[in-house]
């Protein structure tokens, strides 16, 4: 990195601590006002929004809390924790929310997590994944999704997308900042192993765009820009119920579909601790599972959920892919490195 790039990233980080510091600030003023504790919970942008979950939880959590509860959203879920490192432990968040668990050994290496305390026996998660600080609250498998109307031969696996047209072109999204990022990362890594720089290097044509975050490469996509994003399995069932269309599509790999769960934990400095379980407790209830599949577009941790009929039309996954989370701590930052050089991105 040159001098002039760490000083831009330098001085960019040092302003986004400003703005949170001072969205933070004027949060706790009002609440101060109301007489009221707030927990403030690190999120990813798409989930705070006013069409994600968020709005919806914060209503429903602060009718039972009596407190306020304060979404602060971030780039994507890598984003989390890297603010959470820079923040170390005066960090205002008390809880994390939307890790994911190959994320897991690196979050807990920093010590800023405290148990959860949270019964999370009933719950209902691929690969049976239980954790005494990291509470899963949801899950889904990514998938390409294309455009029915530019893609009429979508890829039926890795080794079709690596080797199709380069003129349709994909967005994906960046590993260092995002889940989604690391999670293509991972599928790669999954399948080819020590191939993967190759295979990557053949994608190349097909990237148009490496976004920070999921909201960025959807949005080209939805917007016409690219036929292809890297999404999810769940994101057709968003046009349908919302739009009432079934245009946009996802495609099933014949190597199987890589496995993101969700997760959320309480901060060890947290001013409020007993509310932060609390709010652990709270988004794993049969009331907050019941919103996340049609706001945040995952599956829920609870087999009492009913979902949408247009789940039923989704990907239906045989395959699940995942690699150990040890495994990811340990050789993350080389598997980035390597795509690095591969994709050429900075």
């Amino acid at each position: 990195m040159s001098a002039s790039r760490s000083a831009i990233r330098t001085a960019l980080a040092g302003a986004l601590a400003c703005l949170t510091a001072l969205v933070l600030s004027s949060a706790a003023a009002s609440a101060a006002d109301s007489g009221k504790p707030t927990l403030t919970v690190y999120t990813y942008d798409s989930f705070s929004a006013d069409w994600g979950p968020g709005p919806k939880l914060k209503a429903d959590f602060e009718a039972t809390c009596d407190c306020t509860l304060d979404f602060v959203g971030l780039e994507d879920g890598v984003s989390i924790l890297n603010r959470l490192k820079l923040e170390g432990p005066s960090t205002k968040a008390d809880v994390a929310l939307g890790l994911t668990t190959d994320l897991i050994p690196e979050a807990k290496a920093t010590g800023l997590f405290a148990k959860s305390g949270v019964d999370t026996a009933a719950l209902t998660v691929p690969t049976g994944f239980s954790d005494p600080v990291f509470v899963p609250y949801d899950y889904a498998y990514l998938a390409v999704v294309y455009d029915t109307k530019t893609v009429k031969t979508p890829p039926k696996s890795l080794a079709d997308l690596i080797a199709g047209d380069p003129a349709q072109k994909l967005a994906i999204e960046d590993p260092r900042t995002s889940t989604p990022g690391l999670g293509l990362l991972l599928w790669m890594k999954a399948v080819y192993g020590d191939q993967a720089a190759e295979k990557w290097t053949a994608l190349k044509p097909r990237i148009l765009t490496v976004t920070p975050g999921w909201s960025e490469a959807y949005g080209l996509f939805t917007k016409g820009e690219v036929p292809m994003v890297l999404s999810y399995t769940t994101s057709p069932a968003y046009h349908e119920v919302e739009e009432k269309t079934d245009r946009y599509q996802a495609a099933g790999f014949a190597e199987g579909q890589y496995l993101q769960i969700e997760v959320a934990a309480a901060l060890k400095g947290s001013k409020h601790p007993e509310l932060a379980k609390k709010f652990l407790a709270f988004v794993i209830s049969r009331k907050a599972q019941a919103i996340l599949p049609t706001t945040n577009w995952t599956l829920p941790v609870r087999d009492d959920v009913t979902l949408p009929d247009e789940f039923s039309h989704l990907v239906k996954v045989d395959k699940p892919l995942l690699i150990d989370a040890d495994t990811v701590a340990k050789n993350r930052r080389a598997w980035t490195d390597e795509w690095l050089q591969a994709v050429g991105a900075r």
